[in-house]
C-alpha cells in the first residue's frame, strides 16, 4: 500500500488531543538508548525517483542456473498459480480460527488434503505442517505417542538438516541411533530393532538421490516387531516412482517446495503429513472435513484439531497451532494443473536429464561414488567427486552464473570432495554441456 506520511499540523492535532508533546510521548524510553544525532540520510525523493532507484539496485542481481537441490529444488511453475494464489480471499486471509466462517479456506484444505492422499495412496493428510524437515520431526513424535516405546532408528540417508530439527525436538529424551550408509544407500545390515524400537526413519530417494532398493525388506523386518516406518519421499519423484502407501508405510512426510512454490531463498515452504487412518487421533496440525447441513447442501468444517490453546493444551498432539494455507493451495493448484500425467512427464524429465548429466560428468573422467557404471539407481540427484575440491568448483561455477551444487563436506568428513549435483525438468542440454565444461577447468 501507499505510505500516507503525517503532516505537522496533524502532529500538533494529535498532541493537543493528548495532551502531551513529543519528547512526552517517548520519555519512557531510557535516554541512554535515544539518538542524539541527526540520522545519516539522503536527501527526499519523489515516488518514481524511488523506484528508478530500486529498480537500479535490483538491476544488479544476477540470475543463477540452479544445479543445487538438497530439498529445494528450481521446478517450471505455472503462471496461473500466481495469479489465483494473489487474490486477496487467498493472499491476505490468515488461518481460520472461528472456521465454520470461512468455508472457502476450508474447502481449499480439504481439496488439498484429498490430493496429497490420492497422490501418495496414504490413508489420511492433514491441512499442512511448516516444513518437510518439521513433517518428519512431527512424525516421529507422533510414532512415539502411537507405540508408547522410546527407541528411535533413523537411516543417515535422510536430509541432515533435517536430522538436526529432529534432534531438537527429542533434546535427548529418547535414545537415537543412527543406521550407516554402505555404498550410498542403507545398510540392512545396521538395522537392529527391539521391543523399545518406536520405528525406522527412512528417505527415499534419500539425500544422496539414491533409491532405497532394499525398501520392501526394511519395512518387512520393522513391522515383524510391530513397530513403525516414517519414511520421507520426494512428491515429484511418485510422477514414475510407487507411492508411500503401496510401500505400506505407516507416516509419510515429504517437503512440498516441488509444487509450485518458489525457492524463496529457503522458506516459506510447506510440511506434507500423510498416514493411516487408524492413527488419525493422533495426527498433529489440523484436518478439514467434508459434510452437509439439514438441506443436503455440502459444507466444510474444521474435523480435528487438538491443539494446545485449545482445551488439551498439554495433552495435545503437537506444538504446531497452525498450517500453511497458502502454500497448501499453491500445491493443490499445482497437482491439479499438472495432472497426473504433468507430474508423470516432470518427474520423467527430471530423472532422463539428471542421468544424462551423470554420464557426460563420467565421461569427461570424474568419478559418480555412488552411481558406478552399471549402476545407476537415482532420482533427482547424485553425487560427484571434484578432485580439485568442491569449494573451488562452486567458485568456478558462480563466476559463470551456475550454483554447482552443495558441498557435502560441509555434513560429513567421509564426504571430502562430493559434490550433490540436482537436476530438474528446467535444466537444458546447453546447460548441463556447460556444466561439464566448467567442472573439468581444473581436470
Amino acid at each position: 500500500m501507499n505510505f500516507i506520511p503525517v503532516t505537522k499540523k496533524e502532529q500538533k492535532e494529535m498532541l493537543e488531543i493528548i495532551g502531551k508533546g513529543l519528547s512526552e510521548l517517548f520519555e519512557a524510553i531510557p535516554d541512554n538508548l535515544k539518538v542524539k544525532t541527526p540520522l545519516n540520510l539522503p536527501p527526499p525523493l519523489s515516488e518514481s525517483e524511488v523506484k528508478n532507484k530500486l529498480k537500479n539496485i535490483s538491476d544488479k542481481n544476477r540470475s543463477l542456473i540452479f544445479f543445487s537441490g538438497g530439498g529445494v529444488y528450481d521446478h517450471y511453475i505455472p503462471s496461473v498459480i500466481d495469479h489465483i494464489i494473489s487474490r486477496p480471499e487467498f493472499y491476505t486471509a490468515y488461518t481460520p480460527y472461528q472456521a465454520e466462517v470461512s468455508q472457502g479456506t476450508l474447502q481449499s484444505m480439504f481439496e488439498y488434503q484429498s490430493l496429497i492422499c490420492k497422490l501418495t495412496k496414504m490413508d489420511i493428510s492433514n491441512a499442512s505442517i511448516y516444513d518437510g524437515a518439521t513433517a518428519l520431526a512431527e512424525g516421529i513424535y507422533m510414532a512415539i505417542a502411537v507405540s508408547k516405546r522410546n527407541k528411535i532408528i533413523i537411516s543417515e540417508g535422510i536430509n541432515p538438516h533435517y536430522l538436526e530439527v529432529i534432534k531438537t525436538y527429542l533434546a535427548g529424551n529418547y535414545p537415537l541411533k543412527l543406521i550407516p550408509l554402505k555404498e550410498g544407500i542403507t545398510d540392512l545390515e545396521g538395522l537392529e530393532i527391539d521391543e523399545q524400537t518406536v520405528g525406522v526413519v527412512i528417505q527415499h530417494p534419500n539425500y544422496l538421490g539414491n533409491l532405497e532398493e532394499a525398501l520392501p525388506s526394511i519395512i518387512e523386518k520393522v513391522h515383524s516387531m510391530d513397530a513403525l516406518v516414517i519414511m520421507g519421499f520426494d512428491p515429484i519423484s511418485l510422477g514414475i516412482l510407487k507411492a508411500p502407501g503401496d510401500y505400506d508405510v505407516d507416516i509419510a512426510t515429504a517437503e512440498g517446495q516441488s509444487l509450485g512454490l518458489p525457492m524463496s531463498l529457503g522458506g516459506p515452504h510447506l510440511g506434507i503429513f500423510t498416514a493411516k487412518k487408524k492413527f488419525i487421533r493422533k495426527m498433529p496440525g489440523r484436518i478439514a472435513g467434508q459434510t452437509s447441513d439439514d438441506k443436503g447442501r455440502i459444507g466444510y468444517v474444521m474435523a480435528l484439531q487438538t491443539r494446545e490453546q485449545h482445551i488439551r493444551r498439554e495433552h495435545a498432539t503437537s506444538n504446531i497451532c497452525t498450517n500453511q494455507q497458502l502454500c497448501a493451495l499453491t500445491a493443490a493448484l499445482y497437482l491439479t494443473l499438472m495432472g497426473g500425467e504433468g507430474l508423470k512427464e516432470v518427474a520423467f524429465q527430471t530423472t532422463q536429464k539428471a542421468h544424462y548429466l551423470a554420464d557426460k560428468l563420467e565421461s569427461a573422467g570424474f568419478e559418480l561414488p555412488y552411481n558406478k557404471k552399471g549402476r545407476k539407481s537415482f532420482f533427482r540427484e547424485f553425487v560427484v567427486e571434484i578432485p580439485y575440491g568442491v569449494d573451488r568448483a562452486i567458485e568456478l561455477g558462480l563466476k559463470e552464473g551456475y550454483l554447482v551444487g552443495i558441498n557435502l563436506e560441509s555434513f560429513k568428513d567421509e564426504w571430502n570432495n562430493h559434490l550433490l549435483i540436482s537436476v530438474t525438468e528446467q535444466r537444458t542440454k546447453e546447460e548441463m554441456d556447460r556444466l561439464v565444461e566448467i567442472l573439468s577447468t581444473k581436470m
